[in-house]
C-alpha cells in the first residue's frame, strides 16, 4: 500500500545492501525438509471477491517486507480473531483506499494464525515462479511480497506464537522464491514510516539469521537508511537539516534537534518531490509525512566536497566526512558511522 523512489531506489545499492548481500547464494538441498506452514485461504476466512482480476506477474519477488498493522495488541489469540482481522483489513483497503483487494499477500495474527491476504497469493507462491502484485509498498509492488503482522510493535514485542509463525512463513516464501535472507526487509526500508515498529524492526537481523539457518544459506546483514523522527537528536539530525536546506527548505533550523520545524520542512519537501504518504497500510494511522527514512535520503543526498560552504558540505562535516569528495554511495556509510 509523480517523482518518487522508483527511479532512485530501483537497485540494491540505493536500498543499502552490502556487496556481500548482493552475491550469489546457493540454496542447498538440505533445506527442503522445512514443513509448509498452515495458511488459511481467502475462501476460508470469507473474503469478498476482488473488484478486478488479480494481476499475476511472470517474475518472482526480490524482497520479503515485514509490516505491522498498527492496530491494538489484542488479547484474543483465536483463529476467529485472525479471520475478523483479515476481513477488516480487506474492507479498509477496498472501501477506504479504493484498492481491488487486500494489499498484502499474507497476514499473521497475534495468535500465530496465518491467512492469505490478496486472492491467489498462496496458490502463486506455491508455484515458485510467479508473483501476485499487491499494494503495500508504493512503487515497489512488483518486487515485494508483504506480510502484515497484527499489532503495534513500537515499544513491545510480538507474542511467541506470532513470531514462530512469521519465521515459518518467511522461510517458506524465501525457499519458494530463492530469496536471500539479506532481502528480508521492513516497510521503513522503502518508505518514511515507523512500520513495522522499532521493536519488531530490531528483530529483523534475528529473523534473517533464523531463516538462513533453516535454509542452510549464508546470511549477510544489510545496511539500510536510518529512520529519523520527532524527538531524535544528534549528528544525523543535523546532517538531515542541512540537506533539507540544501534542497531549498531554508526555514529548517540547524540545531540537531528533530522538532516541529524539521518535521514540517520534511513534509513540504516530500510533497514537492512527489513522495507518496506511505504509513502502515493496514489501518489509518498518525501523520508520518515528515519522517526521514528510506524514501527521503536518496532524494536529499548528493555528491559534495565536504570542504565547501554549501549546506550539503556542512551535512557531510556533521557526519565527520573525510576526503575531497563524498559520493552519493558514501552517505549511507557516513550515516551508520
Amino acid at each position: 500500500m509523480a517523482l518518487t523512489r522508483r527511479d532512485l531506489i530501483r537497485t540494491g545499492a540505493t536500498l543499502g545492501l552490502t556487496g556481500s548481500a548482493l552475491s550469489v547464494t546457493t540454496f542447498t538441498a538440505g533445506a527442503t525438509g522445512e514443513p509448509k506452514p498452515k495458511v488459511w485461504t481467502t475462501a476460508q476466512w470469507a473474503a469478498r471477491p476482488p473488484k478486478e482480476p488479480i494481476e499475476v506477474l511472470a517474475r518472482t519477488p526480490t524482497y520479503i517486507v515485514v509490516h505491522h498493522t498498527a492496530t491494538k495488541n489484542s488479547e484474543d489469540l483465536s483463529k476467529e480473531q485472525a479471520f475478523k482481522l483479515s476481513r477488516a483489513i480487506q474492507t479498509y483497503h477496498m472501501d477506504s483506499r479504493g484498492w481491488i483487494d487486500s494489499g498484502q499477500q499474507f497476514t499473521n495474527s497475534r495468535g500465530g494464525h496465518l491467512t492469505e491476504g490478496r486472492h491467489r497469493s498462496l496458490e502463486i507462491v506455491g508455484d515458485g515462479a510467479h508473483h501476485v502484485r499487491g499494494a503495500h509498498v508504493a512503487n515497489r509492488n512488483s518486487e515485494v511480497i508483504g506480510i502484515e503482522n497484527e499489532g503495534t510493535y513500537t515499544t513491545v514485542d510480538m507474542p511467541k506464537a506470532q513470531w514462530d509463525s512469521l519465521v515459518d512463513l518467511v522461510t517458506f516464501i524465501a525457499r519458494q522464491y530463492k530469496i536471500k535472507p539479506s532481502e528480508i526487509c521492513g516497510h521503513r526500508d522503502f518508505a518514511n514510516t515507523q512500520c513495522p515498529g522499532d521493536v519488531l524492526y530490531k528483530r529483523l537481523p534475528e529473523l534473517r539469521e533464523v531463516v538462513g539457518e533453516r535454509l542452510a544459506v549464508p546470511v549477510a546483514q544489510p545496511k539500510f537508511w536510518p529512520l529519523l523522527r520527532p524527538g531524535d537528536t544528534g549528528p544525523k539530525v543535523l546532517a538531515a537539516q542541512h540537506l533539507l536546506r540544501d534542497r531549498g527548505e531554508r526555514d529548517v533550523p540547524t540545531d540537531g534537534v528533530f522538532g516541529p520545524s524539521t518535521f514540517a520542512a520534511m513534509s513540504r519537501f516530500a510533497r514537492s518531490a512527489g513522495l507518496p504518504d506511505e504509513p502502515c497500510y493496514a489501518t489509518a494511522v498518525a501523520d508520518e509525512s515528515g519522517l526521514i527514512g528510506g524514501a527521503a535520503w536518496p532524494l536529499l543526498i548528493r555528491q559534495v566536497d565536504p570542504r565547501g560552504d554549501s549546506d550539503a558540505a556542512k551535512a557531510a562535516r556533521a557526519l565527520s566526512a573525510e576526503g575531497p569528495v563524498v559520493e552519493t554511495q558514501d552517505w549511507r556509510a557516513l550515516l551508520h558511522g
